[in-house]
């Protein structure tokens, strides 16, 4: 079987690069360099999430489905650089050729992930191919909005109009699914600045299952799976998160309600 790889990333702001761009002075610690961003892109956009250039990878969480079953897991350790962090993840596509599967991760986490591999130097030959080393690639690579080698969920399900663009969480939730768990994406800041890396690692590994999930379910959809294959693919994931025996995947056990699975 072809692997599935569904990830996301949590990010914060690029503090480093922030001071260089603005050139703001060194005395400033990094919340008022943040904080400066963050005001400069509200007076743009009217919020203060900032673009993807200026945003660093905290987190990189992955479920892989493969012949050897599922595995969910960070990348990493909570220590680890940020250009180890993203080589990793490369790497895994290097290896595995994947089908990648995201929640508006065409739209957020690969030009995040893409920007900052450009910055650090990396190799991400694989992800890039595009037909010219291997004739596969020409008609479905990652790189391509409306190939499926990576498979933007939200992209997809709002028929590319940007306007149709859901929440994971609203949708996970709608589908009996647990939702986000711990954090919400506007505390990350905050938690990172406080040394809550492992809350960060958990809060986006959470995301990660319920991406999948929600794959499991557009496969459904697409009619590429029928019910039966649909539930035991879920029980392949809950005993796999039964095994790991953390406090968010009893609390993401416990929330996860769907009605499909009769439970």
């Amino acid at each position: 079987m072809t692997p599935i790889l569904a990830f996301d990333i949590e990010t914060v702001p690029d503090c480093p690069g922030i001071r260089r761009l603005y050139e703001l002075p060194e005395s400033l610690t990094d919340q008022e360099v943040a904080e400066v961003a963050f005001q400069k892109r509200r007076a743009v956009s009217g919020h203060d999430f900032l673009q993807p250039h200026l945003q660093r990878v905290a987190a990189i969480a992955c479920v892989m489905r493969d012949q050897d079953g599922v595995r969910v897991w960070s990348l990493g350790q909570p220590g680890d650089a940020e250009n180890a962090l993203i080589q990793r993840f490369y790497e895994g596509i290097e290896r595995y050729t994947p089908q990648l599967v995201s929640w508006n991760g065409g739209g957020f986490d690969l030009p995040v992930l893409n920007y900052r591999a450009l910055l650090h130097g990396l190799n991400a030959g694989q992800f890039w191919e595009a037909g010219d080393e291997n004739r596969d690639f020409r008609y479905n690579n990652y790189t391509s909005r409306y190939h499926t080698r990576h498979l933007d969920l939200m992209d997809v399900l709002a028929m590319y109009q940007p306007r149709n663009n859901t929440p994971l969480d609203e949708m996970a939730q709608l589908c009996g699914l647990p939702g986000k768990i711990g954090l919400h994406g506007s505390a990350v800041w905050d938690t990172f600045r406080d040394g809550g890396m492992e809350r960060i690692r958990s809060y986006c590994e959470v995301d990660t299952a319920n991406t999948y999930l929600l794959y499991l379910r557009y496969q459904l959809l697409r009619g590429t799976t029928g019910l039966d294959e649909f539930r035991r693919e879920c029980g392949v994931l809950r005993a796999a998160l039964e095994k790991l025996g953390q406090p968010h995947w009893a609390e993401f056990l416990e929330r996860w309600k769907d009605p499909l699975l009769n439970v």
